[in-house]
C-alpha cells in the first residue's frame, strides 16, 4: 500500500468519525478530547464499527 493511499484510509476513517461523533451527540473536536468520557468515545468507535459491518454486510447480498 503507498503512503498516498494510507493517508487517504486515515484522513476517510477522520471524517467516518466525526460524522458519526456528530450524529449521535458526541462533541468530539480536533485535536485534544480528553474531557470526554470512555462511554462518549467508547459510542463513536462502537457506533463506527456496527455502520461498517451493516455496509459491508449490504455489499455481500448484493443490495
Amino acid at each position: 500500500m503507498s503512503r498516498q493511499t494510507k493517508k487517504d484510509a486515515q484522513s476517510a476513517l477522520n471524517r467516518f468519525k466525526f460524522e458519526v461523533a456528530n450524529e449521535i451527540g458526541v462533541p468530539l473536536k480536533e485535536g485534544y478530547n480528553g474531557d470526554l468520557t470512555s462511554r462518549e468515545n467508547g459510542s463513536v468507535g462502537g457506533t463506527m464499527v456496527k455502520k461498517m459491518i451493516e455496509a459491508q454486510e449490504r455489499a455481500m447480498s448484493g443490495k
